[in-house]
């Protein structure tokens, strides 16, 4: 034991052994919080891609954007889409650390495991619905251009995967079903066959389904579930729509899913078959869904996207009118935000920031 100056053997005061304690427990505590799971996961700004640019497709650069068979026109700015990265999953949480880090950083949001990976649904699904929807939001896209161009589009609803094996319509739809009626009636869209599930009240609905050729009718009784805070009459089955219109677009982007990037898309294809630059060479980003009606909604994580924006140097931002509320409070420094309900309204803003004159007249979001 090591003496003093006098020879005396020296003791630590119930001080400093208190003091020794305490660090050996934070310690531990520390090394607790890096391992334990945590039960969230962030979300934080992904990658920006430009819509009127190209990607990596088996080795070489291609358009992101190809429209064989008509004349396009030179573009010039961007008009990206935006995404979200999400740093954890089910089988990985991030630790304790990272979480405490995110919470004050205004670019990042923590959010429940549950929130992002629901109850009962693999990653791996998770990553295939997301991939399902990246795919209809590109259909969604092309149809909405060519409903605003002017050219006739024609919709079909389908079954795109097998719904769950514990739900109503397990055993009755099946992948790759298309829904000729519902109730007799025959749906214009996704739209019309979710609203007359929602609206059965529990009664059973019939589906009239074309299946390998032949028509078959199908009866299911929607059970409720809560989706979002609310309540709803569901059978469990995914909808998928496809479109014909007299011309071809093809849309190649890796490694993306989910259904944010509709309008974005729609937009691209809008710049690429009419003369001039829809933006007037300004950099332009966003997000929103889109439906064939050209009508935008709402989608997650858009202050993760608005800061991914304005780091890949776009000026303009246009949200989702929907999306205000979650936009307020939240808007980096040098981006400018529009808010937007149609994709009529987004190409009119396109208009004004492409002129240069009456920008601050455009609607944005307000508290």
């Amino acid at each position: 034991m090591p003496t003093n100056a006098s020879g005396q053997r020296w003791r630590p005061s119930r001080r400093t052994l208190f003091g020794y304690g305490a660090l050996a427990v934070a310690l531990v505590c520390m090394f607790g919080l890096s391992i334990l799971p945590s039960g969230y996961v962030i979300e934080m700004p992904g990658p920006v891609v430009n819509t009127l640019g190209s990607q990596e497709s088996d080795g070489e650069e291609v358009p992101l954007i190809t429209i064989p068979n008509e004349t396009t026109y030179e573009t010039a700015g961007t008009l990206s889409l935006t995404t979200v990265s999400v740093r954890g999953n089910r089988q990985s949480t991030p630790s304790w650390f990272e979480l405490a880090a995110a919470w004050f950083d205004s670019s990042k949001a923590v959010l429940p495991l549950d929130a992002v990976f629901p109850q009962g649904v693999t990653t791996e699904q998770k990553q295939q619905q997301d991939a399902q929807m990246m795919t209809d939001s590109q259909s969604a896209a092309t149809a909405a251009a060519m409903t605003e161009l002017g050219h006739p589009v024609q919709t079909t609803v389908t079954i795109p995967l097998d719904p769950a094996e514990d739900a109503p319509a397990a055993g009755h739809l099946k992948a790759g079903d298309v829904i000729a009626r519902v109730n007799g009636v025959a749906p214009s869209g996704s739209q019309d066959v979710i609203a007359a599930v929602t609206g059965s009240e529990g009664k059973p609905v019939t589906f009239t389904v074309l299946r390998g050729g032949v028509e078959t009718d199908v009866t299911i009784t929607p059970q409720q579930a809560t989706v979002n805070g609310e309540t709803r009459w569901l059978v469990g089955a995914s909808l998928s729509e496809s479109y014909q219109s007299p011309i071809e677009v093809d849309i190649k982007l890796n490694d993306i899913g989910g259904p944010s990037a509709g309008m974005m898309f729609a937009l691209g294809i809008i710049d690429k078959l009419t003369p001039g630059e829809l933006n007037g060479g300004k950099n332009v980003a966003g997000t929103g869904t889109i439906d064939a009606a050209g009508n935008v909604g709402a989608i997650g994580g858009i202050a993760q996207k608005m800061y991914g924006a304005r780091d890949a140097g776009a000026e303009y931002f246009l949200a989702p009118a929907s999306n205000c509320k979650d936009v307020v409070g939240h808007i980096p420094d040098g981006l400018t935000v529009i808010s937007t309900s149609t994709l009529r309204e987004s190409v009119d803003a396109l208009d004004v920031i492409a002129s240069g004159t009456g920008i601050d007249t455009l609607p944005g979001c307000s508290a």
